[in-house]
């Protein structure tokens, strides 16, 4: 695991599934972590428990990352509490999984807002924080539902691939300024993420996977960048024929 004692974090829907395992192994390496999700008691005892876990320390604000207000001040209260930030993690993300004629207004709205939108407003309010720290990561957590298509995947399937749009775009525009941009793309990962968590197997990805694929993303050389991770199961189930 690599030291980053001298680094501090915003890891954004932090409070389960793969955005506490970033959090907590960014802790377990002495990383400042600030952790959010929409809600703040949770946020607050997630905070306290990796806290204890230590090394690092973690602070938590609530914040909807569909509210670029909101997102702006999750970023300046994160600097604010940790004195710097050199990663952000992008990790936030909601699915209604269903045809699009049956998708209402609002779940449409949910999923674009949250799983783009979020990411632009987070990432443009960290830009110049990580500018300044000269070695900026901004990683942003995406799906190979960002390039592979499936029915009752319209609306997530529209916001993954403008996630890995925008990501290669922010990595050139960016590349010269001293911040990084890698997309990691998992697929299936045992999870409760758009309520399919009971319908996972053992065959699939754990959490802590994809952490572990965040973690050596920070752990390369400055000279190189990784723009893109693809994760897949091992041997996942075989469909019928």
């Amino acid at each position: 695991m690599p030291d980053l004692s001298s680094k501090a974090a915003i890891v954004t829907g932090s409070t389960h599934g793969i955005g506490l395992a970033v959090a907590r192994r960014l802790v377990a390496s002495g990383a400042d972590v600030l952790v959010t999700s929409r809600t703040a008691k949770k946020v607050m005892a997630i905070a306290e428990q990796l806290s204890d876990e230590g090394p690092g320390r973690a602070v938590g604000i609530a914040c909807d990352v569909r509210d670029p207000d909101e997102c702006a001040s999750l970023v300046a209260g994160a600097v604010e509490a940790l004195g710097r930030l050199n990663i952000l993690v992008n990790n936030a993300g909601v699915g209604h999984m269903k045809p699009v004629q049956e998708m209402s207004l609002e779940e449409w709205r949910d999923q674009i807002e949250t799983n783009l939108g979020g990411v632009f407003y987070c990432s443009r309010a960290a830009i110049p924080h990580l500018s300044a720290s000269g070695d900026g990561w901004i990683i942003n957590v995406g799906s190979l539902a960002s390039r592979n298509t499936f029915a009752g995947g319209a609306g997530y399937n529209a916001s993954k691939f403008g996630l890995l749009g925008m990501s290669e775009a922010m990595m050139l525009d960016l590349r010269f300024d001293g911040v990084r941009v890698s997309t990691v793309m998992p697929g299936s990962v045992q999870t409760d993420f758009g309520g399919l968590g009971a319908t996972k197997k053992a065959w699939a990805l754990q959490a802590d996977d994809v952490a572990m694929v965040v973690m050596q993303l920070l752990e390369f050389p400055e000279r190189a960048l990784v723009s893109r991770v693809e994760m897949r199961p091992t041997r996942p189930e075989k469909k019928q024929r």
